[in-house]
């Protein structure tokens, strides 16, 4: 249920067109610096911000030239869309599908996919092939890189959540937000369910070995929050030590948010609080979303501080014994 990683021998060359092409901007703008005095710390960051979308926008037209990778997206909304049309029943105690309710929490359990599995596979896959060990030769490198990889993430996960739930409205009478207020909250949740996983995943591919090791090490948690956070099935029949733990997580309240989104008001009946605790959704995913932050920029600096030539070729090297094709 994950996607595939673009790690073919374009991919390389990319990063180091894209990583060049940010330095030429940093570069220029380090010149410029010295004459700016006080004001440089500002144009600093605006540069960080304006090479981190100059190589998103880059990287996202090669993922929409990718159809092997977009097959890999696509994949997980096909299998959303089967899950929904063999599930039969009510939601108990009320007159919703249970469909609906499985609709609503896959589709968090997609954003937090691609935040916290996909973005550590491909974060892991590029350090691999040196990509990290290019950005320590360029100011600024590791702030635009992760603008980058934010960006390519958002817009991943925001065409998936469309394409889930259009084409579930069309194909098995799926659940959309039946009001404005329910628009406006589906937005404000999957903006800030964004926010708490992308720059925890980022953290997460910092420290992870290598691409081989990285899936089974996230897979088997990711899998055991998508069973215990409420996102299959309600979460108020789990144990309460099961839902205790649950709500330390992401998860729980990304599909309660986007139930909250995309159900009626009826179901709040089967949530623990009989509520749907927008305030405290609210709360929990920004806590995460400042967490991510704080651990991501540091983690991915002390990676790209470890790498070296040596460590790179060896890396490349262990890889050409074990059958694995270069980077």
């Amino acid at each position: 249920m994950t996607a595939t990683t673009d790690t073919g021998p374009g991919a390389p060359d990319r990063d180091r067109d894209t990583a060049a092409g940010d330095q030429g901007t940093t570069d220029r703008g380090t010149t410029g610096q010295g004459t700016t005095g006080r004001g440089g710390a500002r144009p600093a960051r605006l540069r960080s911000w304006q090479a981190g979308l100059r190589r998103g926008g880059i990287e996202l037209r090669h993922l929409l030239r990718n159809r092997k990778e977009l097959g890999g997206y696509l994949t997980n909304v096909v299998v959303a869309l089967l899950l929904a049309g063999f599930i039969s029943g009510d939601v108990p105690g009320t007159r919703i599908p249970m469909a609906h309710l499985t609709l609503a929490g896959f589709a968090a359990y997609l954003l937090f996919q691609i935040g916290l599995i996909s973005l550590p596979q491909i974060l892991v896959t590029e350090r691999e092939e040196g990509t990290l060990l290019r950005l320590r030769t360029t100011p600024g490198g590791i702030p635009a890189y992760l603008i980058a990889k934010s960006l390519l993430i958002v817009v991943m996960a925001l065409g998936t959540l469309a394409v889930l739930l259009g084409a579930g409205a069309a194909l098995v009478d799926g659940p959309l937000p039946h009001s404005a207020a329910g628009w406006v909250t589906l937005l404000w949740v999957t903006a800030l369910g964004l926010l708490a996983v992308v720059p925890l995943g980022a953290a997460i591919g910092a420290v992870l070995p290598n691409p081989r090791e990285a899936l089974a090490m996230i897979m088997l948690p990711a899998m055991a929050l998508l069973v215990t956070s409420g996102a299959m099935f309600p979460i108020s029949r789990m144990p309460t030590v099961v839902q205790n733990i649950a709500s330390v997580f992401p998860l729980r309240w990304m599909a309660q948010g986007l139930r909250a989104a995309l159900l009626p008001d009826a179901a709040r009946a089967v949530e623990p609080a009989g509520s749907w605790q927008l305030p405290t959704i609210a709360l929990v995913l920004a806590a995460w979303a400042v967490l991510g932050f704080l651990l991501a920029i540091p983690l991915l600096r002390r990676a790209a501080r470890r790498e070296s030539g040596s460590r790179l070729t060896a890396r490349q090297s262990k890889a050409q014994l074990s059958g694995a094709r270069p980077a």
